[in-house]
């Protein structure tokens, strides 16, 4: 009879639990429908041509027929065999040694000065942030226009008595030529440090003043310390983008004069769209990959060295 009476009181909750379980189940499904679309274009469009591509940088494909594999060859001729890579790999590092530090540094500037409380403030950030959301192959006509050796820059050297040189068509002032163009698009490093410094407590500038810092005491041992973790952004941003710098150099140089502005995202393009080596290509891309892992990775083990976080406890 205890038995009996036993089985009646847990059948009843015996039955909600499977009715929560089975409400459970159905809500994942639903997650799974939602999320389909996007996860269906992930596996189609990012997962696959991933892991192809590391397959194909071991093979040897023209884009038809069939892929014949050759081990580590491509990686080898890489670095023995081409010399047009180990230019690319050289004028990739000179570019972002060059770009990196200038942009950050101009960025900043500009950020200091678009944080000011003056009149038409709204349109002068608008203004220093539109190059960025311009078409990218516009601005760099825009810019051969300019650096044409009779161009709007080189007038403006010749008004001081200053011989401009012919920027693209030099192998010397190609490379400058790419890097003063590149300094035009600094609004989204000057929006991410426009933020920054708008996250600054005003209590610190209060209190630097009153012990007697001029304004460039302030901006040193307050600004640059708060800013920290907004400077290592741009810097892992920037490094990375850097070192996928492609459109200006198509565009303007088309690689050269000579191996002057080509760079390794070019030279995939060219052996992969040129001349059909889908392979060899591929591998490249994966040696740029790792290049960039390299450095991303530097960085952020650097970082605990001078980064800041505010509320962070340093040991």
């Amino acid at each position: 009879m205890n038995n009996f009476a036993g089985k009646i009181e847990l059948r009843p909750q015996r039955q909600w639990w499977r009715f929560r379980w089975q409400r459970v189940r159905r809500r994942e499904w639903y997650g799974l429908l939602y999320v389909a679309p996007w996860l269906i274009g992930f596996l189609i469009f990012i997962a696959y041509p991933f892991i192809w591509s590391i397959q194909l940088s071991f093979m040897d494909w023209k884009g038809i027929g069939t892929p014949r594999y050759i081990g580590w060859a491509n990686y080898v001729r890489m670095f023995t065999d081409d010399d047009a890579f180990l230019y690319s790999i050289r004028n990739t590092i000179a570019y972002t040694a060059v770009h990196v530090p200038g942009m950050m540094f101009l960025a900043f500037i500009v950020a200091l000065l678009l944080n000011q409380r003056v009149r038409f403030m709204p349109l002068f950030r608008t203004l220093f942030y539109l190059p960025s959301v311009t078409s990218g192959v516009a601005t760099v006509v825009l810019w051969v226009w300019i650096l044409h050796p009779t161009g709007l820059l080189n007038r403006a050297l010749a008004t001081v008595g200053i011989a401009g040189p012919n920027w693209f068509g030099s192998t010397t002032w190609a490379l400058p030529g790419l890097v003063l163009m590149s300094f035009w698009n600094i609004g989204t490093t000057m929006l991410i440090y426009l933020a920054g410094l708008q996250g600054v407590p005003q209590q610190l500038y209060d209190a630097a003043e009153i012990d007697g810092a001029n304004a460039l005491q302030r901006v040193r041992y307050v600004t640059l310390p708060m800013m920290t973790p907004s400077i290592f952004l741009t810097l892992v941003l920037g490094i990375i983008g850097s070192f996928q710098v492609f459109t200006a150099a198509l565009v303007a140089t088309e690689g050269g004069p000579g191996y002057a502005t080509l760079f390794v995202l070019l030279h995939i393009y060219y052996n992969a769209f040129r001349f059909f080596r889908m392979g060899y290509a591929s591998a490249i891309a994966w040696v740029l990959f790792l290049i960039i892992m390299i450095f991303t990775a530097l960085q952020f083990w650097l970082a605990s060295r001078w980064v800041y976080y505010e509320g962070e406890q340093t040991k």
